[in-house]
């Protein structure tokens, strides 16, 4: 019998496959037909500071501040604890999926100021979170700030959460550091227990007809995940890291690829938003047909084993495979150049 445990952050699971932040955790009876399918945790969409402080200004405004120039008002202030806020519906939504799941539960957040990410982070342990994603959707734009500021910017955040809360930690990364093996030694020596590679950052686009910037949603396609798993690779066993993939695995081999290039786990999302949680099982089917064919009795033997320590030719990791790629291209039949 193949055996498809895995272990992630500390949990023992089922198998590799984690649907990530997403709508799909936002509705407990779908939740309930990805565990179904097969799925061995789920990630929680993200609480994001900015709603909740959006959400206080507007109580500000509304129940606190609705007498200014008409005193008379006073009297008519609605009871703000009888309404339930953005945070208190989340908290309250993470308590419901850890009550009808048996698999664990990750939180995910989303936070912009040190107090924000202390002060959630605590609640979302106390409403039974399994482990806590820390989703710094940092965009470096400002011309002062240096690449060693923007880590120590994520560092900072880390280890004062680290101070509060006692669940496992990981950090979804942008694939925009300078020298992310270096900076993710410097999360472990922080107290990091994982990392997810990468976050999409979705980009923004420009109408040509009104010239306004516009947000834009594209859902990954599995040419996204070489970059994932060529990074995985030179991560694997390089760092004591539970190492997470995320952004462009739709098929069985995109998953594969990732377990070989040593990923502990892989999160899905954009197949699951394309194809419905049925896929989910399918995948485990054909993963454990494919490590039966291959002779593999569990994900343990494949992990790594096509890591740049254990690669055939470890160099077409890093610059050989710009040179051979530019070196074996040739035009498509037909085309004149």
């Amino acid at each position: 019998m193949i055996d498809l445990t895995a272990s992630y952050l500390g949990l023992k699971l089922a198998n590799p496959l984690v649907p990530s932040a997403s709508p799909l955790s936002r509705d407990v009876a779908t939740a309930c037909r990805l565990e179904d399918a097969g799925a061995a945790a789920l990630v929680m969409h993200s609480l994001f500071e900015e709603k909740i402080e959006a959400e206080e200004r507007q109580m500000e405004r509304f129940f606190y501040q609705q007498s200014l120039g008409h005193g008379e008002a006073d009297s008519f202030h609605p009871v703000p604890h009888a309404v339930q806020s953005y945070q208190e519906q989340y908290l309250e939504h993470l308590q419901k999926l850890k009550s009808a799941l048996a698999i664990p539960v990750i939180a995910s957040l989303n936070g912009i100021s040190p107090g924000g990410w202390t002060d959630c982070g605590k609640l979302l342990q106390q409403a039974g979170a399994d482990a806590l994603e820390l989703n710094i959707y940092h965009l470096a734009a400002n011309a002062e700030e240096s690449g060693e500021a923007v880590e120590n910017r994520y560092l900072a955040i880390l280890e004062e959460l680290k101070r509060h809360v006692s669940i496992p930690i990981t950090l979804k990364l942008s694939p925009q550091f300078s020298s992310p093996i270096h900076f993710a030694k410097r999360l472990e020596a922080a107290g990091a227990n994982g990392i997810a590679i990468f976050n999409r950052f979705y980009q923004p686009d420009i109408d040509l007809d009104t010239l306004e910037v516009l947000p834009k949603l594209e859902l990954s396609t599995s040419a996204e995940a070489l970059l994932r798993i060529r990074w995985t690779a030179l991560l694997y066993g390089r760092v004591n890291l539970s190492l997470a993939v995320t952004g462009g695995f739709h098929t069985t081999p995109d998953v594969l690829k990732a377990l070989l290039a040593g990923a502990d786990v892989v999160h899905v999302c954009s197949m699951l938003l394309k194809e419905g949680a049925g896929r989910l099982t399918e995948m485990l089917t054909e993963l454990e047909d494919w490590l039966r064919e291959h002779e593999y009795h569990s994900i343990q033997q494949l992990k790594g084993s096509v890591s740049q320590q254990y690669a055939i030719d470890p160099s077409i990791y890093e610059r050989v495979n710009y040179v051979q790629v530019l070196d074996n291209y040739s035009c498509p039949a037909g085309v004149l150049m």
